[in-house]
């Protein structure tokens, strides 16, 4: 693992290699978890809070240190501001060779936190660095590259043919496979919170660390989710310690793949405040009559 994390707990992979050669995309699977010319792997950590407790970025493979760069800054840059980052994309990064003709790039790390130069030998696992907003990104992650003799490689599909949905060789440990099986979805952040939620309550975890009390003027429940396709469906409904439904918030089909949605419901506090006892939130993403995405949410008043 190049992260110090555990995927679909602390980190979830949001895109993957793009192997359509086309001006299209697919991920190795033929999903839909990448953009044109997308060259690595994105470890994503699910807020700003996050990054900013440190998430430790470590050599996947044992080598030696060709390049790194250091004293980018941090910041969500995003698409739109590709000129700030023009010829530093990748912002502070490090890349190392390994025998064989083999390399990996670490892409986006915290401004200061490198802890190698150039001709170090690094061990596989060592600590290189720290999860960061450098370069060209809009959210806190790993952009992890691996190349082959100069030719981009999917760690997830080695040699597979183009198009073949899930073939090839995977690159990763055996004992790591099933950590890093291929997720079409996954919630990201989700909670309780006094009032409504947005974006950057939530990149900054103040959604999650705000406590709801008996008194609160509102019961809200929020998900943030990754990975949704065209056509799915949301729903997302609290019940009162009673089993009675509180609120309810559902969506209409998506009309387009979304890397990132989120979705809320709550209600104002009744004038003699809230019932003591647990107040449950499900939220669920249906595509084809099928759930498939469920996560449930507990608060205890």
């Amino acid at each position: 693992m190049p992260v110090g994390c555990e995927i679909g707990q602390t980190c979830y992979i949001q895109n993957y290699v793009d192997d359509d050669p086309s001006q299209s995309s697919r991920d190795y699977k033929c999903g839909s978890l990448t953009y044109d010319a997308h060259n690595g792997t994105d470890f994503r950590i699910p807020s700003l809070a996050a990054q900013k407790s440190g998430v430790d970025v470590l050599a996947s493979a044992s080598g030696r240190v060709l390049r790194m760069r250091d004293g980018a800054p941090d910041g969500a840059f995003g698409k739109t501001a590709r000129e700030a980052v023009r010829d530093v994309e990748c912002g502070n990064g490090v890349l190392i060779e390994h025998p064989g003709g083999w390399e990996t790039q670490y892409c986006h790390m915290a401004n200061g936190s490198l802890a190698v130069k150039p001709g170090d030998d690094v061990a596989r696992g060592q600590r290189l660095g720290r999860i960061g907003l450098s370069g060209l990104t809009e959210y806190p992650h790993l952009h992890f590259t691996v190349r082959y003799k100069g030719a981009i490689v999917d760690p997830f599909a080695y040699g597979a043919v183009p198009g073949s949905c899930g073939g090839g060789e995977s690159l990763w440990q055996p004992a790591l496979r099933a950590r890093l099986a291929y997720q079409e979805r996954a919630v990201l952040n989700a909670g309780f919170m006094s009032g409504p939620p947005t974006m950057e309550l939530i990149e900054e975890a103040s959604a999650e660390g705000q406590s709801v009390s008996a008194n609160s003027p509102a019961l809200v429940a929020f998900i943030r989710a990754i990975g949704l396709k065209a056509g799915d469906t949301q729903g997302l409904v609290i019940k009162d310690p009673q089993g009675q439904v509180l609120a309810e918030n559902r969506t209409a089909p998506l009309q387009s793949n979304k890397a990132q949605y989120m979705l809320f419901a709550g209600k104002k506090r009744p004038p003699n405040g809230w019932d003591h006892g647990t107040y449950k939130a499900t939220y669920t993403v249906e595509r084809d009559g099928q759930v498939v995405l469920e996560k449930q949410l507990e608060l205890a008043l």
